[in-house]
């Protein structure tokens, strides 16, 4: 068996040997790749068009409602000036709305608008029927072993990640 190496010229293979954990992780590089691709794609397919910093964005600001902009730019990883041109971005195409705070003057809120809500559950919903289509496609037996290797990946990332004895779930 022979995979290509990600980022590698076309003539660049490397060996595997089956479960060896370097040709395994070739192989899983290649598989995401292809689902980022497919990822990408569908959320292009909305009705609205988004970058994915504008996508990542607005997820953000689904699940911590009312951040303001030096949290949204924290955990976006990306810096204050950056943070307030994609929040104009998202505020000018209905996405975003910023409201201050009741008790802190100088603290304006970020806020996903009905309109925001809507894209990203346009996006949600075309996300998944690529992937449900892409997942069709394979046999149940090969389906449920997807699945399977999936949590057992999820289970090995959180026992090792430096979190895992913190907190219940590992991080």
């Amino acid at each position: 068996m022979f995979v290509t190496r990600l980022g590698g010229p076309g003539g660049d293979r490397a060996k595997g040997t089956g479960d060896d954990p370097e040709a395994v992780a070739l192989e899983v590089a290649d598989a995401v790749e292809s689902l980022a691709n497919l990822w990408a794609m569908a959320a292009q397919e909305a009705a609205l068009r988004l970058s994915l910093h504008q996508l990542r964005a607005l997820r953000v600001l689904e699940g911590t409602p009312d951040l303001n902009l030096t949290g949204l730019a924290e955990q976006l990883d990306i810096g204050l000036p950056t943070a307030s041109r994609l929040c104009d971005r998202l505020e000018a195409a209905g996405l975003l709305e910023r409201t201050l705070h009741p008790h802190r003057r100088r603290e304006v809120r970020l806020s996903l608008t009905v309109h925001g809500r809507r894209v990203l559950q346009d996006v949600a919903g075309r996300r998944a029927q690529a992937l449900a289509a892409a997942l069709a496609a394979m046999e149940p037996v090969d389906r449920d072993a997807f699945r399977r290797g999936m949590r057992a990946f999820l289970a090995a990332r959180d026992a090792s990640s430096p979190a895992a004895g913190q907190a219940p779930g590992g991080g």
